[in-house]
């Protein structure tokens, strides 16, 4: 983010480096934090004590929980385009990854992921690692579809791994739903952060929470795991979660605006350029095939402007480029002035 993290957040740190709170994580205030902001936002609640455990960020969790509770190397599902690390940490974990494409719209293809589920071109995946909402899409699937996901992975014997780390970037017009507050999850793991909605990435600490099936499994994570997450990002995150909710809802009234204003300036400028102003994340997916550039992210670059390479989320991200929106309107602006020069 292009923005300062929320006073609260900087106040906690700021006291803890004078007193000399400097040491180790102890104490639950983190899965109790999470627990509070999940029953008071999305109306789920669940035993912070018995289901959760801090992971040092969200990636090294879901490879930890994958090989926790799994087969070491086993395949693993993904919805593409989606987030490039879901790639790269999988691989380097030895996991295969089987593609199971989101529609043209952003949503969740059942029939696809079917196919994923029953592959007979090699191992069966154990494991569906959903982004939840979406990277880079912004969608956010519904309680209708995670559902019908649960009941799909089920019925296949796919574990599902949810990563959740933008569910508190969800404008106030439509509400996240955690895997776990569906029916059917009971053996599925969410893993999720406050570091992505209030700025904190360099600060570590995550957070696996597990389905009632699952939980006391999660409980037995390794320690070289539950103890690798910062003490300053557990004191950070805690802050956030706590006392600076209403940073996070100011920030995503700006965010919007600055949505609808990339959707105004596409629209005058670059009209060849699909995007669809959804609800989730600070970032946009852009589809720049009809502009006719051999590599838009090349050509963007060389203009000035810097993006994410649609190519490394996977299938249907050629011809892309990925914009991240928390910034100011002013920046966003100049970008599509210079985006619409290349062009030109």
């Amino acid at each position: 983010m292009d923005c300062r993290p929320a006073p609260e957040v900087t106040e906690t740190l700021s006291r803890a480096i004078h007193a000399g709170d400097t040491g180790y994580p102890v104490g639950t205030g983190y899965e109790q934090a999470y627990a509070a902001y999940a029953a008071d936002v999305w109306g789920w609640e669940f035993d912070p004590r018995r289901q959760a455990i801090i992971v040092p960020d969200v990636m090294q969790g879901i490879i930890a929980v994958l090989d926790l509770l799994g087969e070491r190397g086993a395949p693993v599902v993904v919805n593409p385009p989606v987030y490039p690390q879901f790639y790269k940490y999988l691989g380097w974990a030895g996991r295969e990854v089987v593609e199971a494409p989101l529609t043209a719209e952003g949503r969740i293809d059942l029939a696809t992921l079917e196919a994923a589920f029953t592959r007979t071109d090699g191992p069966q995946p154990e494991a569906y690692l959903l982004c939840n909402p979406h990277n880079p899409h912004g969608t956010v699937p519904t309680r209708e579809e995670l559902a019908a996901v649960a009941e799909l992975a089920n019925r296949h014997g796919v574990r599902l791994v949810s990563d959740e780390i933008h569910a508190p970037l969800v404008a106030t017009t439509t509400r996240h739903v955690p895997l776990l507050s569906v029916p059917g999850t009971e053996e599925a793991v969410i893993v999720s952060s406050a570091s992505k909605s209030w700025n904190l990435a360099g600060l570590k600490a995550g957070l696996a929470i597990g389905g009632s099936a699952v939980a006391e499994r999660l409980l037995g994570m390794p320690d070289q795991v539950t103890h690798s997450a910062s003490h300053l990002g557990v004191l950070a995150h805690v802050a956030a979660l706590t006392e600076a909710r209403g940073w996070l809802t100011e920030l995503m009234g700006e965010v919007q605006a600055n949505k609808q204003l990339l959707s105004d300036l596409l629209a005058d400028q670059l009209p060849e350029v699909g995007f669809r102003v959804e609800p989730a994340t600070y970032l946009a997916w852009l589809d720049c095939r009809a502009l006719g550039l051999a590599d838009p992210y090349r050509s963007f670059l060389q203009a000035g402007v810097a993006l994410n390479n649609g190519v490394d989320f996977g299938t249907g991200g050629v011809g892309h480029v990925r914009m991240n929106l928390a910034t100011s309107p002013e920046i966003i602006t100049e970008a599509v002035r210079r985006m619409a020069a290349v062009r030109g």
